[in-house]
């Protein structure tokens, strides 16, 4: 595996049961997170963004769920097939996640600092309880919390949401990661404490130089902070190219939907926003073809009976579309 290549995934296919049947949330996933970059996963509610990230940490729900086939390389070991003990030493450590939503993620019958400090007894056991201690009010200082003594004494209820998804990142940033995978890290916050959140991730890995996974449906935070992105639609890959190349020469017609609906200033105030018409298919009565055929307005027959692969637009661009094979 190339030397720049911290992370390598491919060929993800994840099934689900259901009381109505087994259900592919994520199928042929294939992407590379590369040394000290930001790497932004975008796409609508539902495509399989949070699965993938889950499946990375190996926290996927058991026994409902199973990874059916599939590799994610990190340090030349498969994540998928490492026993008990050795993902012990990575998840937390070499890999850390902040989740969507920081109130449920918390234990809310626990102090902030006695959280912070399970973390270093987990992974630094040789430290002492007050030297546990005061690496986590120095980790809490630098994510930026004012009073940290005052905070380690708080519960999660006592905090705001912005102050709790400091606390995330802070526990996240504990092991000094070599990836963080941010997964809706600004869910349910105002506008100003998104924005706050997202500048401190980014600063934090300038830094650090860790390389992260940033999961989120905004693509304006992914023009803003990525260095690279992975459109999905409906558990597949639709299109992924640098932030730059994606956004000034989409090719998928679902990428060229989900640019143009997005507001702007330069245009006329009261003029109609475009949306993309439909719905996703449920997972449960996936479209035999390409799953976005029957939202797509430049739909052809062969578009409803064959899966689109992958095909190379350019240097680090793929897109899987028909239209672009003829």
């Amino acid at each position: 595996m190339d030397n720049r290549i911290v992370l390598d995934v491919s060929d993800l296919i994840i099934e689900f049961r259901t009381e109505q049947g087994v259900v592919r949330a994520v199928e042929q996933i294939d992407f590379q997170l590369e040394k000290g970059k930001i790497l932004g996963i975008a796409g609508e509610s539902g495509c399989g963004k949070s699965v993938t990230a889950l499946s990375i940490m190996r926290l996927l729900p058991k026994p409902v769920s199973r990874i059916v086939q599939g590799k994610a390389i990190f340090n030349d070991q498969n994540i998928y097939t490492l026993p008990a003990n050795d993902l012990h030493r990575i998840r937390g450590k070499k890999i850390s996640m902040i989740f969507q939503e920081p109130m449920t993620a918390l234990n809310p019958v626990h102090g902030i600092g006695k959280q912070m400090i399970e973390i270093y007894k987990l992974h630094f056991s040789q430290l002492s309880v007050s030297q546990m201690a005061h690496a986590a009010l120095e980790m809490l200082e630098k994510v930026g919390i004012p009073d940290p003594d005052k905070v380690m004494k708080k519960y999660p209820h006592q905090l705001s949401g912005g102050m709790r998804q400091r606390v995330m990142i802070a526990m996240a940033l504990s092991c000094e990661p070599d990836i963080l995978i941010a997964d809706e890290p600004t869910t349910a916050l105002d506008v100003t404490v998104q924005a706050q959140i997202l500048d401190l991730i980014k600063s934090l890995q300038k830094k650090s130089g860790m390389s992260v996974i940033l999961i989120t449906h905004d693509l304006g935070v992914i023009a803003e902070n990525c260095d690279d992105v992975v459109v999905m639609y409906a558990g597949r890959i639709a299109e992924k190219a640098d932030v730059v190349t994606l956004f000034n020469h989409p090719k998928h017609p679902y990428t060229k939907g989900l640019l143009t609906s997005i507001p702007s200033l330069a245009k006329n105030s009261k003029t109609i926003l475009p949306t993309i018409k439909g719905n996703v298919p449920s997972l449960l009565h996936m479209p035999e073809g390409c799953r976005f055929a029957g939202r797509c307005h430049l739909v052809e027959n062969i578009c409803k009976k064959r899966v689109p692969l992958e095909r190379k637009m350019g240097r680090n661009h793929t897109a899987a579309c028909h239209l672009l094979e003829v």
